[in-house]
């Protein structure tokens, strides 16, 4: 395994372990997420160019559309939830109060 694989699994592993374990506030879930993600498109990007295929070039874009998605359906909670209970303390937000 090279130097990049090592790091981008690390580093997607890295920001697994802290979406589980630092759930304070929406905000730093989302870094989270959004850290993930991008391991996530780099592996996928480079691993087309390694295997020498074509097939799979797509697949990085669709992934990142799906991120920006995704970031902007978090940031519209984040916006909504501070409004509505005025901080994005996640532990102040309650499914059954919605």
């Amino acid at each position: 395994m090279s130097f990049l694989h090592a790091s981008l699994y690390s580093a997607f592993t890295l920001s697994s372990l802290g979406l589980a374990f630092h759930r304070t506030h929406l905000i730093s879930a989302l870094l989270c997420l959004e850290s993930m993600m991008l391991a996530m498109y780099i592996i996928l990007s480079s691993w087309p160019i390694e295997n020498q295929t074509t097939t799979l070039t797509l697949t990085p874009i669709i992934m990142l559309a799906f991120s920006a998605c995704e970031a902007g359906t978090g940031l519209a909670m984040l916006v909504t939830s501070t409004r509505t209970h005025g901080s994005d303390n996640l532990h102040s937000l309650n499914l059954l109060q919605c």
